[in-house]
């Protein structure tokens, strides 16, 4: 664990490292067909999953990211995941992903954690611009972004294929001293 790593923390919550021990939980929330609906990875084993911790560290070793492990105030509970990639210093940017288990739907856990992660990300990394890229389908992933001021500038039109299909990706994008 690396220790000066960013943990950050609200009355209920606790973003931290990811730990081995996380990796049962993990892989629970990117099997769940509820949660890969709208997210980019999925996996069918729990060694399978050993490749999204992996990824973690990298983006973390290479600079290009930090993600974070939603818990519970007290670590006891695992809620999801949270994180920036796509990460570019020079261009004071970066791109924001999440996923939370379903049994934490609906009660602003991920509004609290967003919130949090892009204070972190204007103020200790410096960041002008936080973009989400965010499938056209996911309105509940929308509404939570416009809720915190995320605004929306396009859409990407059949630009990934997911499932065999083309999907469209929506940008939406938050700035530190908007203009």
């Amino acid at each position: 664990m690396a220790e000066n790593f960013p943990n950050l923390r609200t009355e209920r919550l606790w973003l931290k490292q990811f730990a081995d021990s996380d990796i049962e939980k993990v892989f629970e929330g990117l099997s769940d067909p509820d949660v890969i609906k709208y997210y980019g990875v999925n996996y069918k084993s729990l060694a399978e999953t050993k490749l999204q911790i992996e990824w973690f560290k990298n983006l973390e070793a290479e600079g290009t990211g930090i993600w974070w492990a939603v818990h519970s105030s007290d670590g006891k509970e695992f809620y999801g995941a949270i994180g920036f990639n796509n990460l570019s210093i020079i261009h004071q940017k970066a791109e924001i992903g999440f996923w939370l288990l379903p049994a934490y739907w609906g009660k602003g856990i991920m509004q609290e954690a967003l919130q949090l992660v892009c204070i972190y990300g204007f103020e200790h990394v410096k960041l002008h611009r936080i973009e989400a890229m965010v499938e056209s389908e996911n309105k509940q992933c929308q509404s939570l972004l416009n809720k915190l001021d995320f605004k929306y500038e396009g859409t990407m039109r059949d630009c990934e294929i997911k499932n065999e299909d083309f999907i469209s990706l929506d940008i939406y994008a938050k700035f530190n001293n908007p203009h």
